[in-house]
């Protein structure tokens, strides 16, 4: 009796193995017997339900049979159509109790409610870094494999996250649907718009534990905190200087390859980056925007005042030097 039901529990969990078949190789998708999950032949997978197999053996036949009814766009999950349809209602089932922030997608609204808990349940597996969501770790990743999955059609440029591409994009197109609500400023992204809507409000979320100054953007912090670590990751590949920004990287390699892109509109001289360009452009202008708070005397360039400050036998600080 028990070798029998033995038997029949094996007849039972084969009959639920199932193969998936595209048009020209029919393969087997599923390897279940004597086991109380199922495993996808392909990629290894483990699912502890037959129908989210199914689900996932979509992914490999390239299989999606729910399409969209008003764009046609096609998915391999039904619950996926469900989710996209709402991109065309505009409906927003899902609120935040903490904020009343409303949103489409349950997941999105889990997501954003870590922002209040300030809870990160995945984690890198090379660096340790935590994240709120499992794509933002997905896309994380990417910084350790090189790996740049999306490219532009019309420059092939490569990107390790889909949404700069699609910010890329639009400088080809010229497309700015993110505009200021103060001043009107557009831009091609959402997230360049954030960090400019911080003029407006004079905000300043990042900032340095080391010095404690504020900064309006991380970019600016990262850049800043070099200069208590004096890390110079960015180096020339032609004489090996070392520079702490990108930029000035960029400008130095310029005395390399002679180049000079900045030019002045009065007398067509040319310079290699565009502050040289400002400090020349003073000679045409007589701007003067430096002032000595000793004797009111004004420069026009901030390192002149500098050298003219040591006159009045007084140490240069930044709050001695007036702009």
């Amino acid at each position: 009796m028990e070798a029998s039901t033995e038997s029949s529990e094996k007849d039972l969990i084969s009959d639920l193995c199932v193969k998936a078949s595209d048009t020209t190789t029919e393969v087997q998708v599923i390897n279940c017997i004597d086991k109380e999950y199922f495993t996808c032949d392909l990629c290894g997978k483990e699912f502890s339900q037959k129908c989210v197999l199914v689900r996932h053996c979509r992914i490999h036949a390239n299989e999606k049979p729910y399409s969209c009814d008003v764009c046609k766009v096609q998915f391999s999950q039904k619950s996926h159509l469900k989710v996209h349809f709402y991109s065309h209602t505009n409906e927003k089932l899902f609120s935040c109790d903490t904020c009343g922030k409303d949103y489409s997608h349950k997941s999105h609204l889990n997501k954003h409610f870590r922002t209040h808990t300030n809870e990160k349940p995945f984690s890198c597996d090379t660096c340790g870094k935590g994240f709120s969501d499992k794509s933002t770790l997905k896309a994380h990743f990417r910084i350790h494999t090189k790996e740049k999955p999306f490219s532009c059609e019309t420059c092939g440029k490569e990107f390790s996250h889909k949404s700069h591409l699609r910010a890329h994009f639009r400088l080809h197109t010229n497309e700015k649907p993110f505009s200021c609500d103060t001043c009107g400023r557009e831009f091609s992204d959402k997230s360049t718009l954030k960090v400019h809507f911080r003029t407006h409000t004079k905000e300043k979320p990042f900032s340095c534990y080391t010095c404690g100054k504020e900064f309006s953007q991380r970019s600016n912090l990262n850049r800043h905190f070099r200069t208590h670590t004096n890390e110079k990751p960015f180096s020339c590949n032609t004489c090996g200087k070392e520079f702490a920004l990108k930029n000035h990287l960029k400008i130095h390699f310029r005395t390399h390859t002679n180049e000079k892109p900045f030019s002045c509109d009065t007398c067509g001289k040319e310079f290699s980056n565009k502050s040289s360009l400002n400090v020349h452009f003073r000679t045409h202008t007589n701007e003067k925007p430096f002032s000595c708070s000793a004797c009111g005397k004004e420069f026009s360039q901030s390192s002149h005042l500098k050298r003219h400050f040591h006159t009045h036998n007084r140490d240069v600080t930044n709050s001695d030097l007036v702009k």
